[in-house]
């Protein structure tokens, strides 16, 4: 028997008899490492006879494999055995241990569900800052400088003039600014007024915001649109009134009402949104800022609209007060998972 066959042989026999990782270890090195008994005969080979070496090598290749493999499958075992062992020693009669899982809150739910909505209408999501300057949030939205909104006592000033965006109606210029029509946007995010904290109102609220700018958009298109989102949220039988109201940035300006049976307020009318047709002054506005006439009034014509999240997931959810959303109350939350 060759020498080769024989190294084979006494390393399975010592891989067999290793009861653990470390003593097979033991084995492979004392083989298949670099100063091993197999791994000795690959320098061996340089000074076998011409004739010798492909018998030889054919032999080593065959030692060095089989040795292999048995040391993977024996280290297989090794571990089979030694996790049984571990299980064996778990009591199963004990109790496991709990774990929670969390759901979304609602507020996001909420939101999420509006965007997947206007997802389906073709609308992309836009972005922009909570802190803006006066221009985006009131002067680019055809509000003077004497309206009530900009008052101090209504509005978080910061003390380099800067404020924190009372609507996310600022995205809309942010768009027209960085964008030429056709665009159809919504943007989401929070806005800041300073309201007193009661059931109702919140300083911080959160809000969904759409523009839609075209050739020939009209009222027509608005009250379509929205009376879809309504229904999608809402059901099928949602009734949806437009009634007239006042804003600077929109003409004609429209407040949403909602009627379902599937809320709890049955029967009764609930504004739900704000929405009308651009104001001219608005186009003319984000013109001068763009310094060009893409937004020619004469040519392009486009909606707008803004939905509070937090009432919608108030009216949906059935949720009385609006300062629950940011109590973090487990009780309240776990409701929603």
């Amino acid at each position: 028997m060759h020498s080769l066959e024989q190294l084979r042989n006494d390393a399975l026999r010592e891989i067999e008899s290793a009861r653990d990782e470390k003593s097979l270890e033991a084995v492979r090195v004392k083989y298949l490492g670099k100063n091993g008994s197999i791994s000795a005969w690959g320098e061996r080979m340089k000074t076998l006879a011409k004739d010798e070496r492909p018998v030889v090598g054919k032999l080593l290749s065959d030692a060095r494999n089989t040795v292999t493999a048995a040391i993977e499958q024996r280290g297989a075992k090794i571990r089979a055995e030694e996790e049984f062992d571990a299980l064996a020693k778990i009591d199963i009669s004990l109790p496991g241990t709990p774990h929670e899982i969390g759901s979304l809150h609602p507020l996001h739910q909420m939101h999420d569900r509006a965007i997947q909505i206007f997802r389906r209408m073709g609308f992309a999501l836009a972005e922009g800052p909570d802190i803006e300057t006066e221009w985006y949030c009131f002067d680019a939205l055809n509000t003077p400088a004497d309206h009530p909104a900009r008052n101090e006592q209504d509005t978080f000033y910061l003390p380099d003039g800067r404020l924190l965006r009372t609507h996310t109606s600022t995205v809309q210029i942010r768009t027209m600014e960085s964008a030429p029509p056709p665009i159809r946007v919504i943007a989401s995010g929070a806005a800041y007024r300073r309201d007193e904290l009661d059931a109702t109102h919140s300083p911080q609220f959160h809000q969904i915001e759409g523009l839609y700018v075209d050739k020939n958009v009209s009222v027509a298109d608005l009250k379509g649109e929205l009376e879809f989102f309504m229904r999608e949220l809402f059901g099928a039988e949602t009734e949806v009134q437009f009634r007239p109201h006042y804003f600077p940035f929109t003409e004609p300006s429209l407040e949403i009402h909602v009627r379902s049976k599937a809320l709890k307020s049955g029967e009764q009318w609930i504004e739900v949104a704000g929405c009308g047709i651009v104001h001219p002054a608005v186009f003319e506005a984000v013109n001068q800022a763009r310094g060009d006439d893409a937004y020619d009034p004469e040519k392009w014509s486009g909606y707008a609209f803004g939905l509070g999240m937090d009432r919608l997931a108030m009216i949906l959810f059935e949720i009385p007060d609006i300062r629950l959303f940011s109590q973090n109350d487990l009780r309240f939350l776990r409701q929603f998972a």
